[in-house]
């Protein structure tokens, strides 16, 4: 046996083996969300494609929510970096930092990008008994009538589901109580049950609610309107040109993953991305697709968190 063939031979058995070895060992992908919240819905729709991506690897998903998707994410950087153990974080991500005084982590240099795998739109809710309000003016009437008389709920202190609702009072002049929860369900489930009165959230979180009547959609923070919901109207067709904000959602890895892994990984998601089932399944929620590379999912990262600390410092949103 030649140098090159003994060479090609035994390339080959250790890729076998590392296929083998992952293969027994579950992908853990870890949420720093809660059950029923955007990034739920959308990594359970794409895990049976994911698994069939990574060679049958099993994917595990675990949901680790709290202080603003910090103790999840806390759970990423510590995993060993041997490609057994992701994360998929969004906005909150970036908004930390500006956030919190302090951080038991860099978000940028504890975790090893992979991909930005692309948005949901944001859109905004009310009860409809408790806050019958049908577009963004009747809003903007009924919180001027009566200031700080209503509440909105978001996931937290902080997350971009907070500042989402902050810009709106802030570019529509209007005041309203902040109920802070710990995730998207709490938050729903209240604002559905009438314990609170209005919100903003992903897309994909809401469709069945919206559908149900349980809530009423008020407007997207899109640019144009959402083709899995046509009938719901921009923010900025509706007298609030300056309304923007999308989720968006991104595969990491804890810090150090090997070069190997990661385009493994990035592989097997943008396999899974682009497979039939899931790519009807992102377009009926609403979800934008736009895969990256690792690099510009890292470039991307800086950029959102600058674009955010200025509007945190604007916001005054502070945590201890």
């Amino acid at each position: 046996m030649t140098g090159f063939i003994r060479q090609f031979v035994v390339g080959l058995a250790l890729g076998a083996a590392s296929l083998a070895a992952h293969a027994q060992q579950p992908m853990r992908t870890i949420l720093p969300v809660g059950p029923g919240s955007g990034v739920d819905t959308i990594v359970r729709s794409v895990s049976p494609a994911l698994t069939k991506a990574l060679n049958g690897q099993p994917v595990v998903i675990e949901n680790l929510p709290g202080a603003g998707g910090i103790t999840g994410t806390q759970a990423i950087v510590k995993a060993a970096p041997d490609g057994n153990a992701i994360g998929v974080v969004s906005n909150n991500h970036v908004i930390n930092p500006s956030v919190y005084k302090t951080m038991p982590f860099d978000p940028m240099n504890d975790i090893t990008p992979i991909m930005v795998v692309g948005g949901s739109p944001m859109v905004l809710v009310v009860n409809p008994s408790k806050l019958p309000v049908k577009n963004a003016q009747e809003l903007i009437a009924a919180l001027k009538a009566k200031p700080g008389a209503y509440n909105y709920a978001s996931s937290g202190n902080g997350t971009i589901l907070h500042l989402a609702a902050e810009m709106f009072l802030d570019q529509t002049g209007t005041t309203s109580k902040h109920i802070p929860y710990k995730g998207v369900g709490p938050m729903l489930a209240d604002i559905i049950g009438g314990q609170v009165d209005w919100g903003v959230t992903s897309l994909p979180s809401v469709q069945g609610h919206l559908k149900s009547g349980a809530l009423r959609a008020i407007g997207v923070g899109n640019a144009q309107r959402v083709p899995a919901a046509p009938d719901i109207p921009t923010m900025a067709e509706q007298g609030v040109p300056g309304y923007l904000v999308e989720g968006w959602f991104a595969v990491v890895g804890p810090a150090k993953l090997p070069p190997g892994e990661v385009k493994r990984i990035h592989a097997a998601w943008a396999q899974a991305m682009a497979s039939p089932e899931v790519v009807e399944a992102m377009a009926k929620q609403g979800n934008v697709i736009n895969p990256t590379t690792p690099e510009a999912a890292a470039a991307f990262f800086r950029s959102e968190q600058a674009k955010y600390a200025k509007l945190v410092e604007k916001a005054g949103v502070k945590l201890d």
